[in-house]
């Protein structure tokens, strides 16, 4: 079998020199290599070699198949590269393969984060299917409030819903921690509006949070008042207005001077006892304060974007100002 192995080979040699074109090495390729190829019937002749000749015929044969396998490679290379040098010109400029890029709201919620992480705060994240323990009552929103209704709220048949705030996160990190405490939660929340220039119903946010026994409305004040001069530069004007939310006591919105008149970025508050009773907290213990804003108004405010889809709908042409 030895000698019919090596008499394929030299017949595979002097095919391979006369094939000078593709389809000749296709032709070559199929008939000894292909399924029904010499070397398939040689595989298959194989059963019947001596138990003690195997070793020494199955080198050889693997050998000449491996050879020739490597010896079309080459060949169609060659071909294909046959007179490419000639018609190079080395001082034409490349072609720049497409690159992808951070989304501009991702961006947005990098340098947010990164903002609070040096005042050492951590980033952590929560579920965006939720119960209405997290959702609603562990933050004091009461049965009778508008926002549990389900014109409001995203319900599952399983009696879940889609969190409507990252607020639930706040929840669920001092049910799982005791203080002290000091993180932010971004993500994506979910309200069924109706979809036009200022309103999505998906949409992000990122929650803030800070536990401590000696927290006050001062370190509030502090904590967002530098967070504000670093996005928005030292220059910038804000102020406090009082505000209500169920989860905060007190609360106020957070304007920063805008042009001629206020806009409002955000809102806080000094957490409410109620909600401390509802994650296991000593509420005559500890003190403690959140902050909520939208990273979309924040990156709209910041690139002078007026429409809110833009970010939604994988338009190129706009992502690629923020490459």
């Amino acid at each position: 079998m030895i000698e019919i192995i090596r008499r394929i080979e030299s017949e595979a040699q002097e095919a391979l020199a006369r094939a000078e074109t593709g389809e000749a090495l296709q032709s070559l390729r199929v008939a000894f290599l292909g399924k029904k190829g010499k070397f398939q019937d040689l595989f298959k002749d194989f059963g019947a070699v001596p138990a003690d000749q195997r070793k020494a015929i199955g080198a050889e044969l693997n050998r000449v198949k491996d050879w020739l396998e490597q010896a079309i490679a080459t060949a169609q290379a060659r071909l294909e590269n046959k007179g490419t040098d000639a018609q190079f010109d080395g001082t034409l400029p490349g072609v720049v393969p497409q690159t992808g890029s951070i989304h501009v709201l991702q961006q947005t919620i990098d340098e947010i984060t990164s903002i609070y992480g040096r005042m050492g705060f951590e980033v952590v994240e929560g579920p965006e299917i939720e119960t209405e323990f997290h959702n609603f009552t562990a933050l004091n929103i009461p049965l009778n409030h508008p926002s549990r209704d389900a014109f409001d709220t995203f319900y599952t048949t399983q009696g879940h819903l889609l969190r409507s705030q990252t607020s639930t996160v706040q929840v669920r990190v001092m049910q799982s921690r005791k203080p002290p405490l000091r993180v932010v939660a971004p993500g994506r929340v979910y309200r069924p509006d109706t979809v036009d220039a200022s309103h999505s119903f998906m949409f992000h946010q990122i929650e803030g949070l800070m536990v401590d026994d000696k927290v006050t409305f001062s370190d509030l004040k502090g904590v967002l008042h530098l967070f504000l001069r670093e996005l928005f530069g030292s220059a910038i004007k804000l102020r406090f207005r009082p505000h209500f939310f169920p989860f905060t006591e007190p609360s106020v919105e957070v304007d920063i001077q805008w042009g001629k008149g206020w806009l409002e970025v955000l809102g806080a508050g000094s957490v409410d006892p109620n909600v401390f009773e509802a994650v296991g907290y000593d509420k005559s213990r500890v003190r403690g304060f959140a902050f909520g804003l939208g990273v979309e108004r924040i990156a709209m405010l910041r690139h002078g974007i007026t429409d809110i889809r833009h970010f939604y709908e994988n338009d190129i042409r706009f992502l690629r100002q923020f490459a």
